[in-house]
């Protein structure tokens, strides 16, 4: 009998949320087959099998929170064997297709090799091959049953919009049920009861993701002595520069010329100046990092995430940039690796892509800065005593902990990255 434990995720990880099995009981699997997903605070996990066998117990339920070397399946290893239950489960319906009796067929067949596993279970099972991973997170966390989910796919693929409709569709029926049970001359209801029972509502459960987000968050405001100070740039310069040269470049880089290298440039190179902000508190230390790995806060299906730009000093306009959309893409796609997470010295988070015209970050600790861009305007400046031009201007903002970083040097901070967006040429004469 072997056990199914959960393996050392990373040193910052000690458990995790089980997601989605990916069998179930009565399944044989092949050495190195995914057994189940694990949702931890930073990224999904699959876990793979260490032996060949089939799976005969199932030790958490999804929802479940499980720990670091935890056994949480047992497979039961058979010499010479293989997985002949599925093939049989395919043939008979294929016999009798002509009769109809597929389906009945086939559940008995599953039934007898899984006594132990529940209707759901299977039905789990076969919806994980045809559901994209968005349906199956939106169906997770809505309580919804796969297998009970219509859809117009011609592949029979479920895909988001499907549990959306479904959802929706249930939703409607339900508050058609509430009304016509509702008594003819009803007794005038408490105010209370009348605002619960009459207004629509959705209840979800936070992915743990989610979860992480909001107490870290919460923490840093609690530990740090967190204060935001602004600027704004005239973005003049660098809108010129990038109207010139982003065909050229994207002939020669293959990559498009964005804002977000020019900033990355502009706070390396403040960072050298000012290195107390890429530095971290450590009990009665600081610890003031040498190197320069910018965090990119990412919007990403289960919440913001913030991958880290390595070694951002020694890379090229076309390096960051490429690391930004390599970054961008595997958070969209649920790809990130730990490691694309870990370790950064300081953030930079750009609201402006939503339209936000000002915000106050939230620090990402145990950094002690973060740089939040905001959405570019026209606005009117004042030239000289003289003259009033229309310009594209941005705020910026940067949050700091007050513990380490006085004012003076957060100001000057953000005065030299606005000093150096309005000459964009100066970025490439900084080392």
């Amino acid at each position: 009998m072997g056990e199914i434990k959960v393996p050392e995720l990373a040193e910052s990880i000690s458990e995790g949320t089980v997601a989605q099995w990916l069998k179930q009981v009565g399944d044989f699997v092949e050495k190195g087959d995914y057994i189940v997903e694990l949702e931890t605070d930073k990224v999904n996990v699959e876990i793979t099998a260490e032996d060949s066998g089939v799976l005969t117990e199932l030790l958490a339920g999804e929802g479940d929170t499980v720990q670091v070397g935890e056994t949480i399946a047992r497979l039961e290893a058979k010499e010479g064997a293989s997985a002949p239950a599925a093939p049989k489960a395919e043939e008979k319906p294929a016999e009798e297709a002509p009769k109809q009796e597929a389906d009945p067929a086939q559940q008995k067949t599953v039934e007898e090799v899984a006594p132990a596993a529940e209707a759901p279970q299977q039905g789990n099972q076969k919806q994980w091959l045809i559901a994209s991973p968005a349906a199956r997170k939106a169906a997770r966390e809505r309580g919804i049953k796969l297998d009970q989910v219509p859809t117009t796919d011609p592949l029979g693929r479920v895909r988001k919009h499907d549990i959306d409709s479904y959802a929706d569709q249930k939703s409607n029926e339900q508050k058609q049920q509430a009304q016509a049970s509702k008594p003819a001359n009803p007794v005038s209801p408490s105010p209370a009861a009348s605002e619960n029972s009459d207004k629509p509502v959705e209840r979800e459960r936070m992915s743990r993701r989610r979860q992480t987000i909001a107490k870290r968050l919460v923490e840093v405001q609690q530990t740090a002595a967190m204060l935001t100070t602004f600027n704004e740039v005239d973005m003049t310069a660098v809108m010129a520069l990038r109207k010139r040269r982003k065909d050229k470049f994207f002939e020669q880089h293959d990559v498009r010329l964005g804002f977000m290298s020019f900033f990355t440039k502009a706070v390396v190179a403040a960072l050298k100046k000012y290195p107390l902000l890429n530095a971290e508190i450590q009990g009665n230390e600081l610890l003031i990092k040498k190197f320069y790995d910018i965090g990119i806060a990412v919007s990403a299906p289960d919440g913001l995430v913030v991958p880290v730009v390595r070694d951002a000093d020694r890379k090229t306009f076309a390096g960051i940039e490429g690391s930004i959309v390599d970054l961008a893409k595997k958070a969209r796609d649920n790809k990130l690796s730990l490691k694309d997470l870990q370790g950064g010295t300081f953030t930079i988070t750009n609201g402006g892509v939503f339209g936000s015209l000002m915000s106050t970050p939230i620090l990402n600790g145990p950094q002690v800065g973060i740089l939040g861009m905001h959405k570019v305007q026209l606005r009117p400046v004042a030239i000289d005593e003289e003259r009033i031009e229309n310009r594209p201007m941005m705020y910026i903002a940067l949050s700091y902990d007050h513990r380490i970083v006085d004012g003076k040097e957060a100001v000057s901070f953000l005065a030299t990255v606005k000093e150096l967006l309005e000459d964009p040429e100066s970025l490439l004469l900084e080392g």
